[in-house]
């Protein structure tokens, strides 16, 4: 019998030295609509929740930003717009996502205060101590060993550092979870079939949402992980969430 450790990839069980590559395969076959699907899944809500969590992280000039499977750049251009004298650093697995992240308008305007570096959450290319800021939106799902990468958030966060996680979570209204349920496995699938030609992507993404944590007990992974001040907010009924914690 193999003791090989396996994980999930949306309802498989793959091995888990495989997820990691199959995650890039899903995000480089999106990359070029990834944006477009964000707005037509969630009815541009998605936009509302990132603009949600700028109003708790609060940016500051002067301060140093990681967003982690930052993709194209949505997060990161939110913060600086926020903090004229802050900078980033977007880091992802996929270089198809950053690649289209440069393409954007925002990127030219703030090139002097954003770098894109390609890198593993797990195993993030950057010294102990680092950036003042380290958020994920919608990407924390995806990573094998979620332990591992918030490990790393806490390893780069300098002292009095804050982590800010944005996931798709659980409604905790029985009846509700069962339309957005309906919603999620009959819609959108069907919806990456006809604007990227790609449902198996959309069928493993709505698939990852139903596997991740419920709020509570991310937030307890969060905790494990040495973060203090550990408290998270629902948006739209708990459809999202977003998680708060501080290197203390």
């Amino acid at each position: 019998m193999s003791d090989e450790k396996t994980t999930h990839f949306g309802f498989q069980d793959v091995p888990e030295a495989e997820k990691a590559g199959m995650v890039h395969g899903v995000f480089s076959r999106v990359a070029s609509k990834y944006d477009v699907m964000n707005d037509l899944m969630s009815m541009g809500i998605h936009r509302v929740w990132k603009d949600a969590m700028m109003d708790w992280l609060a940016p500051r000039s002067g301060q140093r930003l990681l967003d982690v499977a930052g993709g194209t750049g949505d997060v990161a251009f939110r913060f600086l717009k926020r903090a004229p004298g802050a900078s980033a650093v977007v880091c992802d697995l996929t270089e198809p996502m950053l690649i289209e992240g440069r393409k954007r308008a925002e990127a030219e305007k703030m090139a002097d205060r954003l770098d894109w570096v390609v890198g593993d959450a797990m195993a993030l290319p950057f010294p102990d101590a680092s950036f003042d800021t380290y958020t994920i939106s919608f990407g924390i799902r995806n990573v094998t060993r979620i332990a591992d990468a918030l490990a790393e958030a806490y390893r780069v966060l300098r002292p009095g550092g804050r982590l800010m996680v944005l996931e798709f979570s659980q409604i905790p209204n029985d009846l509700m979870q069962k339309v957005y349920d309906l919603y999620s496995f009959n819609i959108i699938p069907a919806m990456g079939q006809f604007v990227t030609g790609d449902r198996g992507s959309y069928q493993y993404l709505v698939e990852s949402i139903r596997k991740f944590p419920d709020q509570d007990s991310f937030a307890a992974m969060i905790r494990d992980a040495g973060f203090g001040q550990v408290k998270y907010r629902n948006l739209t009924m708990g459809v999202a969430a977003l998680h708060s914690g501080w290197k203390l």
